[in-house]
Protein backbone atom coordinates (compact mmCIF):
# COMPACT_ATOMS: atom_id res chain seq x y z
CA UNK A 1 0.00 0.00 0.00
CA UNK A 2 1.36 3.41 -1.00
CA UNK A 3 1.76 6.47 1.22
CA UNK A 4 -1.02 8.11 -0.77
CA UNK A 5 -3.32 5.20 0.08
CA UNK A 6 -2.42 5.58 3.76
CA UNK A 7 -3.23 9.30 3.71
CA UNK A 8 -6.52 8.67 1.94
CA UNK A 9 -7.48 5.93 4.37
CA UNK A 10 -6.74 8.14 7.39
CA UNK A 11 -8.87 10.92 5.97
CA UNK A 12 -11.79 8.60 5.26
CA UNK A 13 -11.52 7.04 8.70
CA UNK A 14 -11.74 10.48 10.29
CA UNK A 15 -14.93 11.16 8.33
CA UNK A 16 -16.35 7.78 9.34
CA UNK A 17 -15.75 8.58 12.99
CA UNK A 18 -17.59 11.89 12.58
CA UNK A 19 -20.64 9.91 11.57
CA UNK A 20 -22.70 9.98 8.42
CA UNK A 21 -23.77 13.31 6.97
CA UNK A 22 -27.10 14.40 8.50
CA UNK A 23 -30.16 13.88 6.34
CA UNK A 24 -31.25 16.96 4.40
CA UNK A 25 -33.76 18.80 6.62
CA UNK A 26 -34.63 21.67 4.27
CA UNK A 27 -38.19 21.40 2.96
CA UNK A 28 -38.49 20.90 -0.79
CA UNK A 29 -39.78 23.98 -2.61
CA UNK A 30 -41.75 23.64 -5.85
CA UNK A 31 -39.84 25.02 -8.82
CA UNK A 32 -36.52 25.16 -6.95
CA UNK A 33 -33.56 23.25 -8.37
CA UNK A 34 -31.13 23.86 -5.49
CA UNK A 35 -31.51 25.25 -2.01
CA UNK A 36 -28.04 26.78 -2.26
CA UNK A 37 -25.83 27.56 -5.25
CA UNK A 38 -22.18 28.42 -4.67
CA UNK A 39 -20.34 30.35 -7.38
CA UNK A 40 -16.68 29.37 -7.31
CA UNK A 41 -15.14 25.91 -7.16
CA UNK A 42 -11.90 26.85 -5.43
CA UNK A 43 -10.92 26.45 -1.79
CA UNK A 44 -13.81 28.55 -0.43
CA UNK A 45 -16.54 27.08 -2.60
CA UNK A 46 -15.59 23.48 -1.86
CA UNK A 47 -15.25 24.17 1.87
CA UNK A 48 -18.65 25.89 2.00
CA UNK A 49 -20.39 23.03 0.17
CA UNK A 50 -18.78 20.49 2.50
CA UNK A 51 -19.78 22.45 5.60
CA UNK A 52 -23.36 22.88 4.40
CA UNK A 53 -23.66 19.15 3.81
CA UNK A 54 -22.36 18.45 7.31
CA UNK A 55 -25.02 20.85 8.60
CA UNK A 56 -27.81 18.93 6.89
CA UNK A 57 -28.17 21.23 3.88
CA UNK A 58 -27.30 18.92 1.01
CA UNK A 59 -29.29 20.22 -1.96
CA UNK A 60 -26.30 22.35 -2.96
CA UNK A 61 -24.60 22.93 -6.30
CA UNK A 62 -21.13 24.39 -6.90
CA UNK A 63 -20.64 26.30 -10.17
CA UNK A 64 -17.26 27.08 -11.67
CA UNK A 65 -16.66 28.94 -14.93
CA UNK A 66 -13.16 27.55 -15.46
CA UNK A 67 -12.19 24.00 -16.24
CA UNK A 68 -10.78 21.80 -13.51
CA UNK A 69 -7.13 22.45 -14.38
CA UNK A 70 -7.46 26.24 -14.17
CA UNK A 71 -9.91 26.57 -11.26
CA UNK A 72 -8.67 28.87 -8.52
CA UNK A 73 -5.52 30.96 -8.66
CA UNK A 74 -2.84 28.62 -7.40
CA UNK A 75 -1.79 27.23 -10.79
CA UNK A 76 -2.69 30.29 -12.86
CA UNK A 77 -2.61 33.86 -11.55
CA UNK A 78 -0.87 33.34 -8.20
CA UNK A 79 2.85 33.87 -8.79
CA UNK A 80 4.39 33.66 -5.35
CA UNK A 81 6.72 30.74 -4.68
CA UNK A 82 5.25 30.11 -1.23
CA UNK A 83 2.00 31.08 0.48
CA UNK A 84 1.85 34.26 2.57
CA UNK A 85 -0.14 32.36 5.19
CA UNK A 86 1.91 30.58 7.90
CA UNK A 87 1.77 26.82 7.55
CA UNK A 88 0.27 26.48 11.03
CA UNK A 89 -2.97 28.31 10.17
CA UNK A 90 -6.09 26.18 9.85
CA UNK A 91 -7.67 25.98 6.42
CA UNK A 92 -10.54 24.08 4.82
CA UNK A 93 -10.33 21.12 7.21
CA UNK A 94 -12.69 22.92 9.65
CA UNK A 95 -11.30 21.31 12.78
CA UNK A 96 -10.69 17.81 11.39
CA UNK A 97 -6.89 17.45 11.54
CA UNK A 98 -6.86 14.36 9.30
CA UNK A 99 -8.12 16.57 6.47
CA UNK A 100 -5.55 19.32 7.04
CA UNK A 101 -2.48 20.22 5.04
CA UNK A 102 -0.10 18.96 7.73
CA UNK A 103 -1.68 15.49 7.79
CA UNK A 104 -1.57 15.30 4.01
CA UNK A 105 2.03 16.53 3.71
CA UNK A 106 3.43 14.46 6.57
CA UNK A 107 1.64 11.39 5.27
CA UNK A 108 3.37 11.75 1.92
CA UNK A 109 6.77 13.12 2.91
CA UNK A 110 7.19 12.57 6.66
CA UNK A 111 7.18 14.74 9.77
CA UNK A 112 10.76 15.90 9.27
CA UNK A 113 9.91 17.22 5.82
CA UNK A 114 6.99 19.22 7.19
CA UNK A 115 9.14 20.65 9.98
CA UNK A 116 11.75 21.66 7.42
CA UNK A 117 9.51 23.87 5.30
CA UNK A 118 9.13 27.50 6.30
CA UNK A 119 6.02 28.30 4.32
CA UNK A 120 3.88 26.09 2.11
CA UNK A 121 4.89 25.95 -1.54
CA UNK A 122 2.15 27.32 -3.77
CA UNK A 123 2.09 24.19 -5.95
CA UNK A 124 1.92 21.94 -2.86
CA UNK A 125 -1.12 23.88 -1.69
CA UNK A 126 -2.77 23.40 -5.07
CA UNK A 127 -2.12 19.64 -4.90
CA UNK A 128 -3.48 19.53 -1.34
CA UNK A 129 -6.70 21.28 -2.36
CA UNK A 130 -7.24 18.70 -5.11
CA UNK A 131 -6.81 15.94 -2.53
CA UNK A 132 -9.11 17.66 -0.04
CA UNK A 133 -11.87 17.96 -2.61
CA UNK A 134 -11.61 14.26 -3.44
CA UNK A 135 -11.78 13.28 0.23
CA UNK A 136 -14.86 15.34 1.07
CA UNK A 137 -16.59 14.37 -2.15
CA UNK A 138 -17.77 17.79 -3.29
CA UNK A 139 -18.74 17.80 -6.94
CA UNK A 140 -18.02 20.95 -8.92
CA UNK A 141 -19.76 21.76 -12.18
CA UNK A 142 -16.79 23.01 -14.20
CA UNK A 143 -17.29 25.09 -17.33
CA UNK A 144 -20.52 26.61 -15.96
CA UNK A 145 -20.65 30.39 -15.84
CA UNK A 146 -23.36 32.50 -14.20
CA UNK A 147 -24.22 35.26 -16.68
CA UNK A 148 -27.20 36.83 -14.89
CA UNK A 149 -28.95 36.73 -11.51
CA UNK A 150 -32.69 37.39 -11.70
CA UNK A 151 -34.96 37.74 -8.65
CA UNK A 152 -38.29 36.01 -9.22
CA UNK A 153 -41.11 35.57 -6.67
CA UNK A 154 -38.82 35.45 -3.65
CA UNK A 155 -36.33 33.13 -5.34
CA UNK A 156 -33.28 33.60 -7.55
CA UNK A 157 -33.15 32.47 -11.15
CA UNK A 158 -29.61 31.90 -12.37
CA UNK A 159 -28.92 32.28 -16.07
CA UNK A 160 -26.10 29.87 -16.86
CA UNK A 161 -23.75 29.22 -19.75
CA UNK A 162 -22.38 25.69 -19.82
CA UNK A 163 -19.96 25.22 -22.68
CA UNK A 164 -22.03 27.57 -24.84
CA UNK A 165 -25.43 26.18 -23.84
CA UNK A 166 -27.70 28.73 -22.15
CA UNK A 167 -30.14 27.52 -19.49
CA UNK A 168 -31.63 28.59 -16.15
CA UNK A 169 -31.83 27.12 -12.66
CA UNK A 170 -33.74 28.42 -9.64
CA UNK A 171 -32.20 28.58 -6.17
CA UNK A 172 -33.16 29.84 -2.72
CA UNK A 173 -29.71 30.96 -1.65
CA UNK A 174 -26.68 32.15 -3.60
CA UNK A 175 -23.11 32.37 -2.33
CA UNK A 176 -20.41 34.20 -4.27
CA UNK A 177 -17.16 32.46 -3.34
CA UNK A 178 -15.15 33.76 -6.28
CA UNK A 179 -12.02 35.00 -4.56
CA UNK A 180 -10.31 38.32 -5.19
CA UNK A 181 -12.62 39.32 -8.05
CA UNK A 182 -15.54 39.49 -5.63
CA UNK A 183 -18.31 41.72 -6.91
CA UNK A 184 -16.13 43.56 -9.38
CA UNK A 185 -12.88 42.69 -11.07
CA UNK A 186 -9.45 44.07 -11.85
CA UNK A 187 -9.12 47.80 -11.23
CA UNK A 188 -7.38 49.18 -14.30
CA UNK A 189 -6.72 52.94 -14.41
CA UNK A 190 -8.40 54.78 -17.27
CA UNK A 191 -5.06 55.80 -18.77
CA UNK A 192 -4.62 52.20 -19.98
CA UNK A 193 -7.49 52.69 -22.41
CA UNK A 194 -5.07 54.52 -24.67
CA UNK A 195 -3.14 51.29 -25.30
CA UNK A 196 -4.04 48.36 -27.54
CA UNK A 197 -4.75 45.24 -25.48
CA UNK A 198 -1.61 43.40 -26.63
CA UNK A 199 0.60 45.99 -24.89
CA UNK A 200 -0.69 45.58 -21.34
CA UNK A 201 -2.19 43.24 -18.75
CA UNK A 202 -3.43 43.31 -15.18
CA UNK A 203 -1.76 41.12 -12.58
CA UNK A 204 -5.08 39.27 -12.31
CA UNK A 205 -4.78 38.17 -15.95
CA UNK A 206 -3.00 35.10 -17.19
CA UNK A 207 0.17 36.64 -18.63
CA UNK A 208 2.45 34.99 -21.16
CA UNK A 209 5.69 35.77 -19.35
CA UNK A 210 7.75 33.73 -21.79
CA UNK A 211 6.85 36.32 -24.42
CA UNK A 212 8.59 38.96 -22.28
CA UNK A 213 12.00 37.36 -22.74
CA UNK A 214 14.40 40.11 -23.84
CA UNK A 215 11.73 42.79 -23.41
CA UNK A 216 11.64 45.95 -21.34
CA UNK A 217 8.66 45.90 -18.97
CA UNK A 218 6.99 48.59 -16.87
CA UNK A 219 4.88 47.74 -13.81
CA UNK A 220 2.48 50.20 -12.19
CA UNK A 221 2.16 49.43 -8.49
CA UNK A 222 4.61 48.09 -5.92
CA UNK A 223 2.50 45.84 -3.69
CA UNK A 224 2.79 42.07 -3.51
CA UNK A 225 1.12 41.09 -6.80
CA UNK A 226 3.09 43.74 -8.70
CA UNK A 227 6.40 42.57 -7.22
CA UNK A 228 5.50 38.94 -7.95
CA UNK A 229 4.80 39.82 -11.57
CA UNK A 230 8.07 41.73 -11.81
CA UNK A 231 9.98 38.76 -10.39
CA UNK A 232 8.38 36.27 -12.79
CA UNK A 233 9.10 38.56 -15.75
CA UNK A 234 12.75 38.75 -14.72
CA UNK A 235 12.92 35.00 -14.12
CA UNK A 236 11.49 34.58 -17.63
CA UNK A 237 14.33 36.57 -19.16
CA UNK A 238 13.02 40.13 -19.35
CA UNK A 239 15.78 42.56 -20.24
CA UNK A 240 14.64 45.16 -17.67
CA UNK A 241 11.66 45.56 -15.35
CA UNK A 242 10.77 48.95 -13.90
CA UNK A 243 8.37 49.07 -10.93
CA UNK A 244 6.62 52.37 -10.18
CA UNK A 245 5.12 53.44 -6.84
CA UNK A 246 3.46 56.68 -5.78
CA UNK A 247 4.93 56.13 -2.31
CA UNK A 248 8.39 57.09 -1.09
CA UNK A 249 9.37 53.52 -0.22
CA UNK A 250 8.14 49.92 -0.24
CA UNK A 251 5.71 48.88 2.49
CA UNK A 252 7.13 45.68 3.97
CA UNK A 253 5.63 43.40 6.61
CA UNK A 254 7.33 43.32 10.04
CA UNK A 255 9.75 40.43 10.46
CA UNK A 256 7.19 38.53 12.51
CA UNK A 257 4.48 39.10 9.92
CA UNK A 258 1.20 40.88 10.47
CA UNK A 259 -0.09 39.15 13.59
CA UNK A 260 -3.83 39.80 13.91
CA UNK A 261 -5.79 40.03 17.13
CA UNK A 262 -8.21 37.08 16.88
CA UNK A 263 -10.77 38.75 19.11
CA UNK A 264 -10.74 41.91 17.04
CA UNK A 265 -10.96 39.96 13.79
CA UNK A 266 -13.86 37.75 14.80
CA UNK A 267 -15.92 40.61 16.20
CA UNK A 268 -15.05 43.33 13.71
CA UNK A 269 -18.36 43.02 11.85
CA UNK A 270 -20.28 43.66 15.10
CA UNK A 271 -18.68 47.06 15.71
CA UNK A 272 -20.33 50.40 14.82
CA UNK A 273 -19.94 51.58 11.25
CA UNK A 274 -17.80 54.54 12.30
CA UNK A 275 -15.31 52.28 14.07
CA UNK A 276 -15.13 49.88 11.15
CA UNK A 277 -14.67 52.63 8.59
CA UNK A 278 -11.90 54.35 10.53
CA UNK A 279 -10.03 51.07 10.95
CA UNK A 280 -10.29 50.17 7.28
CA UNK A 281 -9.36 53.70 6.22
CA UNK A 282 -6.22 53.51 8.37
CA UNK A 283 -5.28 50.16 6.84
CA UNK A 284 -5.78 51.48 3.32
CA UNK A 285 -3.74 54.59 4.04
CA UNK A 286 -0.75 52.54 5.19
CA UNK A 287 -0.85 50.52 1.98
CA UNK A 288 -0.71 46.83 1.24
CA UNK A 289 2.32 45.25 2.85
CA UNK A 290 4.63 42.78 1.11
CA UNK A 291 6.57 39.99 2.82
CA UNK A 292 10.32 40.57 2.80
CA UNK A 293 10.93 37.38 0.81
CA UNK A 294 8.69 38.75 -1.97
CA UNK A 295 10.80 41.89 -2.12
CA UNK A 296 14.09 39.98 -1.99
CA UNK A 297 12.98 37.70 -4.83
CA UNK A 298 12.52 40.71 -7.11
CA UNK A 299 15.46 42.89 -6.06
CA UNK A 300 17.86 39.94 -6.43
CA UNK A 301 17.92 40.82 -10.14
CA UNK A 302 20.33 43.62 -11.10
CA UNK A 303 18.02 44.64 -13.96
CA UNK A 304 15.12 45.57 -11.65
CA UNK A 305 14.52 49.30 -11.22
CA UNK A 306 12.32 50.83 -8.52
CA UNK A 307 10.74 54.24 -9.14
CA UNK A 308 9.40 56.02 -6.04
CA UNK A 309 7.16 59.08 -5.87
CA UNK A 310 6.43 58.30 -9.52
CA UNK A 311 2.71 57.88 -10.31
CA UNK A 312 1.80 57.52 -13.98
CA UNK A 313 -0.10 60.43 -15.53
CA UNK A 314 -0.67 59.13 -19.05
CA UNK A 315 -0.02 56.32 -21.51
CA UNK A 316 0.16 56.19 -25.28
CA UNK A 317 1.17 53.73 -27.95
CA UNK A 318 4.07 54.75 -30.16
CA UNK A 319 5.89 52.57 -32.73
CA UNK A 320 4.43 49.43 -31.23
CA UNK A 321 5.53 50.22 -27.66
CA UNK A 322 3.95 51.80 -24.59
CA UNK A 323 5.08 55.29 -23.67
CA UNK A 324 4.62 56.17 -20.00
CA UNK A 325 4.44 59.70 -18.70
CA UNK A 326 5.32 59.47 -15.02
CA UNK A 327 6.14 61.98 -12.30
CA UNK A 328 9.82 61.19 -12.80
CA UNK A 329 9.88 61.51 -16.58
CA UNK A 330 8.99 59.75 -19.83
CA UNK A 331 9.67 56.03 -20.23
CA UNK A 332 9.11 53.56 -23.06
CA UNK A 333 8.35 49.85 -22.60
CA UNK A 334 7.58 46.83 -24.75
CA UNK A 335 4.86 45.79 -22.32
CA UNK A 336 3.26 47.24 -19.18
CA UNK A 337 1.52 45.53 -16.27
CA UNK A 338 -1.07 47.07 -13.95
CA UNK A 339 -0.58 45.88 -10.38
CA UNK A 340 -3.42 48.12 -9.28
CA UNK A 341 -5.68 45.84 -7.29
CA UNK A 342 -9.40 45.19 -7.63
CA UNK A 343 -12.70 47.04 -7.49
CA UNK A 344 -15.84 45.78 -5.77
CA UNK A 345 -18.75 47.88 -6.99
CA UNK A 346 -21.32 45.28 -8.23
CA UNK A 347 -22.30 47.58 -11.09
CA UNK A 348 -19.00 46.70 -12.72
CA UNK A 349 -19.72 42.95 -12.83
CA UNK A 350 -21.87 41.74 -15.77
CA UNK A 351 -23.81 39.00 -13.97
CA UNK A 352 -24.77 41.39 -11.16
CA UNK A 353 -25.87 44.38 -13.23
CA UNK A 354 -29.57 43.48 -13.03
CA UNK A 355 -29.51 43.69 -9.22
CA UNK A 356 -26.67 46.17 -8.67
CA UNK A 357 -28.80 49.30 -8.23
CA UNK A 358 -30.68 47.65 -5.36
CA UNK A 359 -27.51 46.75 -3.45
CA UNK A 360 -26.44 48.98 -0.56
CA UNK A 361 -22.84 50.11 -0.76
CA UNK A 362 -20.96 51.58 2.16
CA UNK A 363 -21.37 55.07 0.72
CA UNK A 364 -25.15 54.59 0.82
CA UNK A 365 -25.13 53.72 4.52
CA UNK A 366 -22.31 55.65 6.16
CA UNK A 367 -21.10 59.21 5.64
CA UNK A 368 -17.54 59.46 7.02
CA UNK A 369 -15.87 62.64 8.25
CA UNK A 370 -14.32 64.74 5.50
CA UNK A 371 -10.77 63.73 6.41
CA UNK A 372 -11.63 60.00 6.19
CA UNK A 373 -13.41 59.95 2.85
CA UNK A 374 -12.54 57.28 0.27
CA UNK A 375 -14.27 56.53 -3.02
CA UNK A 376 -12.70 53.07 -3.06
CA UNK A 377 -13.97 52.06 0.39
CA UNK A 378 -17.35 53.64 -0.27
CA UNK A 379 -17.90 51.33 -3.27
CA UNK A 380 -17.70 48.13 -1.21
CA UNK A 381 -21.02 46.33 -0.64
CA UNK A 382 -22.44 46.88 2.85
CA UNK A 383 -23.03 43.40 4.26
CA UNK A 384 -25.08 41.97 7.10
CA UNK A 385 -23.76 39.71 9.86
CA UNK A 386 -24.13 36.58 7.74
CA UNK A 387 -22.24 38.02 4.73
CA UNK A 388 -25.56 38.85 3.06
CA UNK A 389 -26.20 41.80 0.76
CA UNK A 390 -28.43 44.55 2.09
CA UNK A 391 -30.93 46.90 0.43
CA UNK A 392 -30.02 50.38 -0.68
CA UNK A 393 -33.67 51.35 -0.12
CA UNK A 394 -35.10 49.39 2.84
CA UNK A 395 -38.00 47.18 1.81
CA UNK A 396 -37.35 47.50 -1.93
CA UNK A 397 -35.45 44.25 -2.55
CA UNK A 398 -35.87 41.78 0.34
CA UNK A 399 -34.46 38.94 -1.80
CA UNK A 400 -30.99 40.47 -1.48
CA UNK A 401 -30.63 38.83 1.93
CA UNK A 402 -30.44 35.51 0.06
CA UNK A 403 -27.22 36.51 -1.72
CA UNK A 404 -24.10 36.08 0.41
CA UNK A 405 -20.57 37.24 -0.39
CA UNK A 406 -17.74 35.05 0.84
CA UNK A 407 -15.07 36.78 -1.19
CA UNK A 408 -12.82 39.82 -1.15
CA UNK A 409 -15.79 42.20 -1.44
CA UNK A 410 -16.68 41.30 2.16
CA UNK A 411 -13.41 42.63 3.53
CA UNK A 412 -14.65 46.15 4.28
CA UNK A 413 -17.61 44.89 6.32
CA UNK A 414 -15.60 42.17 8.11
CA UNK A 415 -12.24 43.89 8.49
CA UNK A 416 -10.14 41.11 7.03
CA UNK A 417 -9.59 39.28 3.76
CA UNK A 418 -12.53 36.94 3.17
CA UNK A 419 -12.03 33.83 1.10
CA UNK A 420 -8.34 33.47 1.93
CA UNK A 421 -7.02 30.54 3.96
CA UNK A 422 -7.25 32.04 7.50
CA UNK A 423 -10.84 33.18 6.94
CA UNK A 424 -12.15 29.65 6.39
CA UNK A 425 -11.88 28.34 9.96
CA UNK A 426 -14.43 30.70 11.50
CA UNK A 427 -15.91 32.41 8.46
CA UNK A 428 -17.39 29.32 6.82
CA UNK A 429 -19.21 28.17 9.99
CA UNK A 430 -20.58 31.69 10.42
CA UNK A 431 -21.84 31.67 6.83
CA UNK A 432 -23.35 28.19 7.15
CA UNK A 433 -25.11 29.16 10.37
CA UNK A 434 -26.63 32.20 8.66
CA UNK A 435 -27.83 30.19 5.66
CA UNK A 436 -29.24 27.43 7.88
CA UNK A 437 -31.01 30.00 10.05
CA UNK A 438 -32.65 31.67 7.07
CA UNK A 439 -33.76 28.42 5.44
CA UNK A 440 -35.17 27.02 8.68
CA UNK A 441 -37.21 30.07 9.61
CA UNK A 442 -38.38 30.59 6.04
CA UNK A 443 -39.83 27.07 6.19
CA UNK A 444 -41.69 27.69 9.44
CA UNK A 445 -45.42 27.57 8.81
CA UNK A 446 -45.06 25.64 5.58
CA UNK A 447 -46.82 22.24 5.50
CA UNK A 448 -44.45 19.40 6.21
CA UNK A 449 -44.39 16.53 3.71
CA UNK A 450 -46.31 13.45 4.91
CA UNK A 451 -44.04 10.46 5.31
CA UNK A 452 -45.01 6.82 5.19
CA UNK A 453 -44.12 6.48 8.87
CA UNK A 454 -46.48 9.23 10.01
CA UNK A 455 -49.44 6.88 10.52
CA UNK A 456 -47.43 3.93 11.74
CA UNK A 457 -48.60 2.37 15.04
CA UNK A 458 -46.34 0.73 17.59
CA UNK A 459 -49.05 -0.41 20.06
CA UNK A 460 -48.49 -4.05 19.23
CA UNK A 461 -45.04 -3.86 20.76
CA UNK A 462 -46.27 -2.92 24.24
CA UNK A 463 -49.96 -3.86 24.36
CA UNK A 464 -49.20 -7.01 26.32
CA UNK A 465 -47.71 -4.93 29.14
CA UNK A 466 -50.65 -2.56 29.65
CA UNK A 467 -52.15 -2.92 33.15
CA UNK A 468 -55.66 -4.32 33.13
CA UNK A 469 -57.99 -3.71 36.11
CA UNK A 470 -60.22 -6.40 37.61
CA UNK A 471 -63.11 -7.21 35.37
CA UNK A 472 -65.45 -6.29 38.22
CA UNK A 473 -66.82 -2.78 37.62
CA UNK A 474 -64.67 -2.14 34.60
CA UNK A 475 -65.48 -4.74 32.04
CA UNK A 476 -63.54 -6.25 29.23
CA UNK A 477 -60.56 -4.21 28.08
CA UNK A 478 -59.66 -6.22 25.00
CA UNK A 479 -58.45 -3.98 22.20
CA UNK A 480 -56.98 -1.33 24.48
CA UNK A 481 -55.43 1.48 22.38
CA UNK A 482 -52.91 4.23 22.80
CA UNK A 483 -55.41 6.36 24.70
CA UNK A 484 -55.68 3.82 27.55
CA UNK A 485 -54.51 5.03 30.95
CA UNK A 486 -51.71 2.89 32.28
CA UNK A 487 -50.56 2.71 35.82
Amino acid sequence: MSKQDDVDRAAQESLRLLGADPANWVLPTPGVDHDVAVIGGGQSGVTIAFALRRAGVSNVTVLEAADRATTGVWRTRARMNTLRTPKTRSGPELGNPALGFQAWYEGLYGQAAYQAIGRIARTDWADYLDWFQRQVGVEVRYGTRVVDVEPVEGLLRLHLDTDGRRHTEVVRKLVLANGVEGTGGPSIPAIFEALPEHLYAHTGDEIDFAALNGKKVGVLGAATSALDAAAVALESGADEVHVFSYRAELVIQPSGGNVPNPGAQENFHLQPDAVRWKSRWAQASKGSTSPLDTVLRAVAFPNLRLHFNAPWTSLRAEDGRAVVEAADGTHTYDFVIAGTGYRYDPRTRPELRRIAEDVALWRDVYDPPADLRSEVLGAFPYLGKGYELTERVPGSAPWLRDIHLFNAAASHSFGRPVGDIPSLRTGVPRLVEAISHDLFFADQGRPKPVTAAAGESFVEHYAHAVWRPDAEGVGDVEGVGVEATVG
